[in-house]
């Protein structure tokens, strides 16, 4: 009786020990993942502007492995297109308003020629990535960048799965809403055709000129926020 119970001992005390250890390895695996969450949502944001109860952050993707979980099969970076990921957090206790199609990416060609870049729709990002003939003279002067294709003048008949796919994916990938209510954020990528020159970004702003309150339908004051740097009052 005796050697059977410094047995049961035995084991008793073994399976303490086994899940106080368990216990402290997943409380370090759960640290480690919050840490790298952590570092991972601040990366996100790598420039911001803040006022006025919103703030503005975004995040280029400067490298072509980012692309591959929302493009899987065609990346626009490979065309030399770049995604900035944007945010949009509205702290107010009303709704804002976002005019993306006035949003502007500002970026100095040269010592005297600067130039406002208009984002792309998800049409024009899937006409410039699958279509040969998009319009686009690949042996044109490299200065100035172009200036999005309206997609009307591209033919529909040229336009295949691939095409349908790619602007799909655009989409969902894209700020889904112009309306951001109260105390709340919306994110998305926007699109912009830099013919792959990311040189262009290290002195480049993103200018955000119409965002309305929905509460008193006054404008905010304009955002502009500098690639690489924190612009927030």
């Amino acid at each position: 009786m005796q050697t059977v119970y410094y047995s049961l001992m035995r084991n008793a005390l073994a399976l303490v020990v086994f899940v106080f250890a368990a216990a402290c390895v997943r409380a370090q695996t759960n640290d480690a993942v919050h840490n790298q969450s952590k570092s991972e949502t601040s990366a996100r944001e790598i420039a911001k502007d803040s006022h006025e109860g919103a703030t503005i952050g975004i995040d280029p993707w400067t490298e072509g492995s980012r692309y591959k979980k929302q493009f899987p099969k065609k990346s626009p970076f490979a065309k030399g297109i770049v995604a900035i990921r944007v945010s949009f957090r509205n702290d107010n206790n009303y709704s804002l308003k976002v005019d993306l199609q006035s949003i502007r990416l500002l970026v100095q060609i040269s010592e005297d020629s600067r130039q406002e870049l208009m984002p792309l729709s998800a049409e024009d990002v899937a006409d410039t990535v699958t279509l040969k003939d998009n319009g686009k003279d690949p042996t044109k002067k490299r200065s100035p960048l172009p200036i999005p294709l309206p997609t009307t003048g591209v033919p529909k008949s040229s336009r295949d799965s691939n095409w349908t796919a790619l602007r799909d994916a655009c989409q969902n990938a894209g700020v889904p809403t112009n309306v951001i209510a109260a105390h709340s954020t919306v994110e998305g990528l926007i699109y912009f055709d830099i013919r792959g020159e990311l040189d262009l970004l290290d002195d480049a702003h993103l200018y955000f000129p119409n965002i309305i309150s929905m509460g008193d339908n006054q404008p905010l004051s304009y955002f502009d926020v500098a690639l690489g740097h924190d612009s927030s009052n």
